[in-house]
Protein backbone atom coordinates (compact mmCIF):
# COMPACT_ATOMS: atom_id res chain seq x y z
CA UNK A 1 0.00 0.00 0.00
CA UNK A 2 1.26 3.11 -1.10
CA UNK A 3 1.05 6.12 1.49
CA UNK A 4 -2.06 8.99 1.24
CA UNK A 5 -2.85 7.86 -1.76
CA UNK A 6 -0.11 7.99 -3.40
CA UNK A 7 -0.50 5.67 -6.63
CA UNK A 8 3.51 4.73 -6.95
CA UNK A 9 6.54 4.84 -4.95
CA UNK A 10 8.39 8.08 -5.69
CA UNK A 11 11.30 7.25 -7.83
CA UNK A 12 14.73 6.92 -5.87
CA UNK A 13 17.39 9.91 -6.58
CA UNK A 14 18.76 10.01 -9.82
CA UNK A 15 21.68 12.82 -10.22
CA UNK A 16 20.94 14.82 -12.69
CA UNK A 17 23.21 16.18 -15.50
CA UNK A 18 25.94 18.59 -13.92
CA UNK A 19 27.32 20.01 -17.19
CA UNK A 20 23.31 21.08 -18.12
CA UNK A 21 21.49 23.87 -15.85
CA UNK A 22 18.93 22.46 -13.81
CA UNK A 23 15.51 22.93 -15.55
CA UNK A 24 12.93 24.79 -13.23
CA UNK A 25 9.36 24.92 -13.70
CA UNK A 26 7.22 27.48 -11.86
CA UNK A 27 4.25 26.90 -10.75
CA UNK A 28 1.27 28.50 -9.67
CA UNK A 29 0.21 32.41 -8.37
CA UNK A 30 -2.75 33.38 -6.38
CA UNK A 31 -3.83 37.01 -5.18
CA UNK A 32 -0.86 38.42 -2.64
CA UNK A 33 2.14 36.64 -4.07
CA UNK A 34 4.71 37.30 -6.48
CA UNK A 35 7.34 34.36 -6.94
CA UNK A 36 6.70 33.91 -10.32
CA UNK A 37 8.31 37.21 -10.57
CA UNK A 38 11.10 37.42 -8.27
CA UNK A 39 11.89 33.72 -8.01
CA UNK A 40 11.97 33.40 -11.66
CA UNK A 41 13.93 36.76 -12.04
CA UNK A 42 16.33 35.47 -9.58
CA UNK A 43 17.10 32.36 -11.33
CA UNK A 44 16.92 33.70 -15.31
CA UNK A 45 17.94 37.30 -14.81
CA UNK A 46 15.11 40.04 -16.29
CA UNK A 47 13.98 42.31 -18.44
CA UNK A 48 13.89 45.85 -16.31
CA UNK A 49 11.64 47.56 -18.74
CA UNK A 50 8.92 44.84 -18.12
CA UNK A 51 9.19 43.78 -14.80
CA UNK A 52 8.18 47.47 -14.42
CA UNK A 53 4.95 45.18 -14.89
CA UNK A 54 4.78 43.65 -12.03
CA UNK A 55 1.93 44.38 -9.32
CA UNK A 56 4.49 43.80 -6.54
CA UNK A 57 6.23 47.34 -6.67
CA UNK A 58 8.85 46.16 -4.07
CA UNK A 59 10.21 42.97 -6.41
CA UNK A 60 11.37 45.23 -8.57
CA UNK A 61 12.80 47.58 -6.19
CA UNK A 62 14.89 45.21 -4.79
CA UNK A 63 16.04 43.59 -8.07
CA UNK A 64 16.93 46.84 -9.46
CA UNK A 65 19.07 47.61 -6.69
CA UNK A 66 21.78 45.01 -7.58
CA UNK A 67 24.30 46.03 -10.20
CA UNK A 68 22.66 45.70 -13.69
CA UNK A 69 23.33 41.90 -14.79
CA UNK A 70 24.51 40.34 -11.82
CA UNK A 71 21.13 39.00 -11.10
CA UNK A 72 20.89 35.54 -12.09
CA UNK A 73 21.66 31.89 -10.68
CA UNK A 74 24.59 30.13 -13.01
CA UNK A 75 23.79 26.38 -13.82
CA UNK A 76 20.06 26.88 -13.31
CA UNK A 77 17.08 28.05 -15.09
CA UNK A 78 13.16 28.53 -15.38
CA UNK A 79 12.22 26.88 -18.37
CA UNK A 80 8.68 26.47 -18.12
CA UNK A 81 5.65 28.58 -15.91
CA UNK A 82 2.03 27.84 -15.11
CA UNK A 83 -0.07 30.65 -13.21
CA UNK A 84 -3.48 30.08 -11.79
CA UNK A 85 -5.12 32.59 -14.19
CA UNK A 86 -4.22 31.85 -17.67
CA UNK A 87 -3.71 36.02 -19.16
CA UNK A 88 -1.59 36.12 -16.16
CA UNK A 89 1.76 34.02 -17.74
CA UNK A 90 2.80 35.75 -20.58
CA UNK A 91 3.70 38.91 -19.15
CA UNK A 92 6.01 37.32 -16.08
CA UNK A 93 7.41 35.06 -18.98
CA UNK A 94 8.44 38.02 -20.75
CA UNK A 95 9.72 39.98 -18.14
CA UNK A 96 11.87 36.92 -16.59
CA UNK A 97 12.71 35.24 -19.38
CA UNK A 98 10.60 32.59 -19.25
CA UNK A 99 10.48 30.44 -22.99
CA UNK A 100 7.21 28.08 -22.02
CA UNK A 101 4.47 28.81 -20.48
CA UNK A 102 1.97 25.21 -20.63
CA UNK A 103 -1.61 24.95 -20.14
CA UNK A 104 -2.02 22.63 -17.18
CA UNK A 105 1.18 22.22 -14.17
CA UNK A 106 1.52 18.51 -15.09
CA UNK A 107 2.21 19.38 -18.69
CA UNK A 108 6.08 20.01 -17.25
CA UNK A 109 6.59 16.19 -16.56
CA UNK A 110 9.55 14.80 -18.77
CA UNK A 111 10.45 18.71 -19.49
CA UNK A 112 12.15 19.85 -16.30
CA UNK A 113 14.28 18.48 -13.45
CA UNK A 114 12.71 19.83 -10.58
CA UNK A 115 9.29 21.87 -10.09
CA UNK A 116 8.39 24.87 -7.32
CA UNK A 117 4.93 24.89 -6.27
CA UNK A 118 5.45 29.16 -5.95
CA UNK A 119 1.62 29.60 -3.52
CA UNK A 120 1.66 30.18 -0.18
CA UNK A 121 -1.75 29.06 0.35
CA UNK A 122 -0.93 26.12 2.95
CA UNK A 123 -4.32 24.65 2.81
CA UNK A 124 -4.18 23.27 -1.09
CA UNK A 125 -0.17 21.96 -1.28
CA UNK A 126 -0.45 18.52 -1.05
CA UNK A 127 -2.97 18.79 -4.14
CA UNK A 128 -0.46 21.15 -6.15
CA UNK A 129 2.27 18.88 -5.33
CA UNK A 130 0.88 14.88 -5.69
CA UNK A 131 1.66 14.81 -9.47
CA UNK A 132 5.67 16.00 -9.15
CA UNK A 133 5.86 14.02 -6.17
CA UNK A 134 4.03 10.74 -7.94
CA UNK A 135 6.62 11.52 -10.79
CA UNK A 136 9.49 11.67 -8.71
CA UNK A 137 10.58 14.83 -9.71
CA UNK A 138 12.31 16.95 -6.23
CA UNK A 139 9.42 19.47 -5.34
CA UNK A 140 10.18 22.98 -3.53
CA UNK A 141 7.26 24.26 -1.91
CA UNK A 142 6.38 27.75 -0.73
CA UNK A 143 6.08 28.00 3.26
CA UNK A 144 4.34 27.19 4.35
CA UNK A 145 4.11 23.47 3.49
CA UNK A 146 0.58 22.52 5.45
CA UNK A 147 -1.87 23.98 7.86
CA UNK A 148 -3.81 21.12 8.50
CA UNK A 149 -3.16 17.56 10.43
CA UNK A 150 -4.34 15.34 7.21
CA UNK A 151 -1.97 17.44 4.84
CA UNK A 152 0.91 17.63 7.50
CA UNK A 153 0.56 13.73 7.61
CA UNK A 154 0.19 13.35 4.02
CA UNK A 155 3.59 15.38 3.28
CA UNK A 156 5.89 13.37 6.00
CA UNK A 157 4.39 9.74 4.57
CA UNK A 158 5.71 11.11 1.01
CA UNK A 159 8.69 11.83 2.77
CA UNK A 160 9.03 8.33 4.71
CA UNK A 161 8.48 6.75 1.41
CA UNK A 162 11.63 8.86 -0.29
CA UNK A 163 10.05 11.80 -1.67
CA UNK A 164 12.40 14.60 -2.44
CA UNK A 165 10.63 17.40 -0.87
CA UNK A 166 11.81 20.78 0.81
CA UNK A 167 9.90 23.97 2.36
CA UNK A 168 11.13 27.04 3.72
CA UNK A 169 10.77 31.11 4.49
CA UNK A 170 13.05 33.14 2.51
CA UNK A 171 14.03 34.22 5.65
CA UNK A 172 15.66 31.01 7.01
CA UNK A 173 18.29 32.52 4.79
CA UNK A 174 18.41 36.26 6.10
CA UNK A 175 21.63 37.50 5.85
CA UNK A 176 21.04 39.29 9.12
CA UNK A 177 21.45 36.36 10.99
CA UNK A 178 25.01 35.55 9.55
CA UNK A 179 26.66 38.01 12.21
CA UNK A 180 23.80 37.02 14.85
CA UNK A 181 24.90 33.55 15.05
CA UNK A 182 25.48 32.08 17.01
CA UNK A 183 24.18 34.42 19.98
CA UNK A 184 27.63 35.16 22.51
CA UNK A 185 26.64 35.44 25.95
CA UNK A 186 28.77 38.01 25.97
CA UNK A 187 26.45 40.09 23.91
CA UNK A 188 23.42 39.66 25.71
CA UNK A 189 23.40 37.16 28.47
CA UNK A 190 21.17 34.16 28.77
CA UNK A 191 18.27 34.53 26.33
CA UNK A 192 14.89 34.90 27.69
CA UNK A 193 12.52 36.66 25.70
CA UNK A 194 12.43 36.80 21.88
CA UNK A 195 9.59 39.15 19.82
CA UNK A 196 9.14 39.60 15.80
CA UNK A 197 6.35 41.28 14.11
CA UNK A 198 4.54 40.35 10.75
CA UNK A 199 1.98 41.06 8.43
CA UNK A 200 -1.09 39.54 6.82
CA UNK A 201 -2.16 36.48 8.41
CA UNK A 202 -0.96 33.65 11.34
CA UNK A 203 -1.55 30.95 8.54
CA UNK A 204 -0.07 32.75 5.73
CA UNK A 205 2.82 34.25 7.28
CA UNK A 206 3.67 33.29 10.81
CA UNK A 207 6.54 30.96 9.07
CA UNK A 208 8.30 34.03 8.38
CA UNK A 209 8.84 34.56 11.49
CA UNK A 210 9.42 31.23 13.17
CA UNK A 211 11.78 30.29 10.92
CA UNK A 212 14.48 32.79 11.91
CA UNK A 213 13.41 31.91 15.40
CA UNK A 214 13.73 28.51 14.91
CA UNK A 215 16.87 28.93 13.59
CA UNK A 216 18.13 30.64 16.96
CA UNK A 217 16.66 28.33 19.44
CA UNK A 218 16.59 24.99 17.67
CA UNK A 219 13.68 22.43 18.15
CA UNK A 220 11.86 21.94 21.06
CA UNK A 221 8.74 24.08 20.99
CA UNK A 222 6.52 23.39 24.14
CA UNK A 223 3.10 25.03 23.51
CA UNK A 224 1.72 27.98 21.55
CA UNK A 225 -1.45 30.48 22.52
CA UNK A 226 -2.82 32.12 19.88
CA UNK A 227 -5.00 35.54 20.89
CA UNK A 228 -6.83 36.81 17.69
CA UNK A 229 -8.55 40.21 17.65
CA UNK A 230 -9.40 42.17 13.92
CA UNK A 231 -6.35 42.56 12.27
CA UNK A 232 -4.62 41.64 14.74
CA UNK A 233 -3.48 37.74 16.60
CA UNK A 234 -0.58 37.24 18.94
CA UNK A 235 1.27 34.08 19.22
CA UNK A 236 2.84 33.81 22.73
CA UNK A 237 5.56 30.06 22.66
CA UNK A 238 7.21 28.78 24.89
CA UNK A 239 10.56 26.72 24.37
CA UNK A 240 12.31 23.57 26.38
CA UNK A 241 15.12 26.14 27.52
CA UNK A 242 12.51 28.19 29.15
CA UNK A 243 12.91 31.22 26.17
CA UNK A 244 9.35 32.80 25.69
CA UNK A 245 8.28 33.68 22.03
CA UNK A 246 5.88 36.10 20.92
CA UNK A 247 5.12 37.13 17.90
CA UNK A 248 2.40 39.71 16.78
CA UNK A 249 0.85 39.38 13.24
CA UNK A 250 -0.79 43.01 12.28
CA UNK A 251 -2.74 42.38 9.07
CA UNK A 252 -1.75 46.09 7.77
CA UNK A 253 1.84 45.87 9.70
CA UNK A 254 3.91 45.65 6.25
CA UNK A 255 5.63 48.15 7.67
CA UNK A 256 7.29 46.90 10.89
CA UNK A 257 7.22 43.00 9.05
CA UNK A 258 10.80 41.35 10.08
CA UNK A 259 11.25 43.70 12.81
CA UNK A 260 13.37 40.98 15.93
CA UNK A 261 13.86 41.47 19.39
CA UNK A 262 16.42 39.56 21.77
CA UNK A 263 16.44 39.78 25.10
CA UNK A 264 18.86 38.73 27.36
CA UNK A 265 19.88 38.46 31.11
CA UNK A 266 22.79 41.07 30.08
CA UNK A 267 21.54 43.45 27.11
CA UNK A 268 19.76 43.07 24.11
CA UNK A 269 19.60 43.65 20.44
CA UNK A 270 17.28 44.40 17.44
CA UNK A 271 17.35 44.31 13.84
CA UNK A 272 14.82 44.40 10.71
CA UNK A 273 14.87 41.33 8.35
CA UNK A 274 15.79 43.43 5.03
CA UNK A 275 18.06 42.04 2.68
CA UNK A 276 14.91 39.90 0.62
CA UNK A 277 16.91 39.06 -2.56
CA UNK A 278 19.79 37.88 -0.84
CA UNK A 279 17.68 35.67 1.08
CA UNK A 280 15.53 34.32 -1.71
CA UNK A 281 18.64 33.79 -3.75
CA UNK A 282 20.20 31.94 -1.23
CA UNK A 283 17.30 29.50 -0.82
CA UNK A 284 16.76 28.99 -4.09
CA UNK A 285 20.10 28.15 -4.42
CA UNK A 286 20.03 25.88 -1.59
CA UNK A 287 16.61 24.07 -3.25
CA UNK A 288 19.13 23.85 -6.74
CA UNK A 289 21.78 22.05 -4.90
CA UNK A 290 19.63 19.21 -3.71
CA UNK A 291 18.28 18.93 -7.43
CA UNK A 292 22.25 18.33 -8.09
CA UNK A 293 23.20 16.00 -5.26
CA UNK A 294 20.04 14.61 -3.37
CA UNK A 295 21.36 16.00 -0.14
CA UNK A 296 18.74 18.45 1.98
CA UNK A 297 20.14 21.35 3.35
CA UNK A 298 17.77 20.67 6.55
CA UNK A 299 16.70 18.48 7.86
CA UNK A 300 12.78 17.44 7.37
CA UNK A 301 11.92 16.97 10.72
CA UNK A 302 12.21 21.03 11.30
CA UNK A 303 10.06 21.97 8.68
CA UNK A 304 7.91 19.21 10.43
CA UNK A 305 7.98 21.05 13.76
CA UNK A 306 7.32 24.27 12.69
CA UNK A 307 3.98 23.20 10.90
CA UNK A 308 2.63 21.15 13.87
CA UNK A 309 3.65 24.65 15.75
CA UNK A 310 1.51 26.62 13.11
CA UNK A 311 -1.22 24.29 13.26
CA UNK A 312 -1.10 24.34 16.93
CA UNK A 313 -1.63 28.02 16.89
CA UNK A 314 -4.96 28.00 14.41
CA UNK A 315 -6.19 25.33 16.76
CA UNK A 316 -5.83 27.30 19.90
CA UNK A 317 -7.18 30.60 17.72
CA UNK A 318 -10.10 28.52 16.86
CA UNK A 319 -10.67 27.36 20.59
CA UNK A 320 -10.71 30.91 21.93
CA UNK A 321 -6.94 31.08 22.78
CA UNK A 322 -6.54 28.59 24.36
CA UNK A 323 -2.39 26.66 25.13
CA UNK A 324 -2.02 23.87 23.17
CA UNK A 325 0.53 21.25 23.36
CA UNK A 326 2.39 21.03 21.01
CA UNK A 327 2.80 17.26 21.50
CA UNK A 328 -1.13 16.84 21.40
CA UNK A 329 -0.79 18.23 17.60
CA UNK A 330 2.62 15.86 16.78
CA UNK A 331 0.81 12.93 18.89
CA UNK A 332 -2.11 13.35 16.08
CA UNK A 333 -0.06 13.16 13.38
CA UNK A 334 1.71 10.11 14.32
CA UNK A 335 -1.90 8.36 14.99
Amino acid sequence: MTPAGLSASPAPFAPVDQTAPVRLAMLGMIDGNGHPWSWSAIVNGYDREKVAACPYPVIPQYLNARPAGTVKIPGARVTHLWTDRAEEAPPVAAAVLIPHIVKRPQDVIGQVDAVLIATDDGFDHVERARPFVEAGLPVFVDKPLALTLPDLRTFAQWRKAGARLLSSSGLRFAPELDTLLPISPQQIGALRWISAVSCKTWERYGIHLLEPVYRILGGGFVSIRLEASPGCEIAHLIHSTGVEVTLPVIKDGGATFGTMHLCGTAGQTHFKFSDTYTGFRRQLVSFIDYVRTGVEPYPFAETFEMMSILIAGITSKHEGGRRVLISEIQSQLSS
